[in-house]
């Protein structure tokens, strides 16, 4: 539980850290990002919607073992990490877009942490049986 707790708290740190800046930068991405953002909608959108993702991150961490079936959602929205990964691959996207790396390998930890909390398996013993005539 211990490894959950923490894996869930610095990915809702470090996301908070990362994505709270998009709402403040928006003309700067204009600026040296061309061409400009042409529907800021999508992109607040995408800020908003990602910063409930990094809070989710911290209700996990503050009890795992309760909220262990939303880490499979956690799972899969490090995922998109991959689609950056890939437009870069692909040259659609500049190299800054590899920072998606740290999303794929936070969704590998997510994985793992949500293996880590299954719930322990109990073996019943098996009653012996008397063969009485």
């Amino acid at each position: 539980m211990k490894f959950a707790k923490m894996v869930f708290l610095v990915a809702g740190i470090y996301g908070i850290v990362v994505v709270a800046p998009l709402f403040l930068t928006e003309g700067v991405i204009n600026a040296t990002q061309p061409p400009a953002i042409t529907h800021p909608e999508y992109y607040y959108g995408f800020a908003c919607v990602a910063l409930v993702c990094q809070l989710l991150f911290l209700v996990i961490a503050r009890d795992p073992a309760r909220y262990r079936p939303i880490m499979l959602l956690a799972v899969l929205e490090k995922a998109s990490g991959i689609a950056f990964l890939l437009l870069v691959f692909l040259h659609r996207s500049p190299p800054s877009m590899l920072i998606g790396g740290v999303d794929v390998l936070l969704g590998i930890l997510f994985l793992i942490a949500y293996i880590r909390m299954a719930p322990a398996r109990v073996q019943h013993p098996t009653v012996a049986r008397s063969s009485g005539a």
